[in-house]
């Protein structure tokens, strides 16, 4: 078996169903992305499981693989989403520990912290605290685009939806994040004029 390095994901899964074993190309491209994505939404404790009950997932599905797609990603981290919500108990768990830890966290006064890191910081407790309350498909695609850094069309991929219903969902999430942070942008803080 020789995997050709320049074939397209699509090309790898479609050749996998006659030839099974090139499917671990796919998995060599994307584990460690989409590892990293389902560990800073689970934590360690379920992250490799998680992962691994993904590329099973998509192992067994890739006969119905949309081969219009080059890259895998997008069908990847839809399923890892789905795997994600087998796991809601522990992500809440988490989220709320994450609240009460951040909430204990004194606030430093370090002359050579940047400002993002201070809004960040100060924000930090409320910020977890709106994003534990957004609606599971809001979270499941801010956390998209933010964490696994998807672009709008992937993200849509994902979940299954239009690109045109990403961005407009974005801007109403942004528009209540805004207004449940009280109007604050943890992005844009203004520096002192010293």
């Amino acid at each position: 078996m020789t995997i050709d390095t320049q074939a397209s994901d699509a090309d790898l899964i479609a050749r996998s169903l006659a030839e099974p074993d090139l499917f671990t190309a796919v998995f060599d491209r994307h584990s460690a992305e989409v590892l990293r994505y389902v560990y800073a939404r689970l934590g360690p404790e379920l992250a490799e499981d998680v992962t691994a009950e993904t590329f099973l997932a998509a192992f067994q599905g890739r006969a119905r693989y949309d081969g219009t797609w080059p890259d895998a990603r997008p069908w990847l981290y839809g399923i890892a989403v789905r795997q994600i919500r087998r796991h809601r108990r522990v992500e809440a768990r988490r989220m709320r520990l994450l609240h009460s830890a951040l909430a204990d966290v004194p606030a430093e006064d370090h002359s050579d912290r940047v400002a993002e890191q201070v809004a960040a910081e100060r924000l930090g407790p409320r910020l977890a605290v709106v994003v534990a309350a957004l609606p599971h498909q809001d979270r499941e695609l801010l956390l998209l685009v933010a964490w696994a850094e998807l672009s709008y069309a992937e993200a849509a991929a994902a979940l299954g939806t239009t690109t045109g219903a990403v961005k407009a969902r974005l801007h109403r999430l942004r528009v209540r994040m805004r207004q449940e942070l009280g109007g604050e942008n943890p992005m844009s803080q203004e520096k002192d004029d010293d």
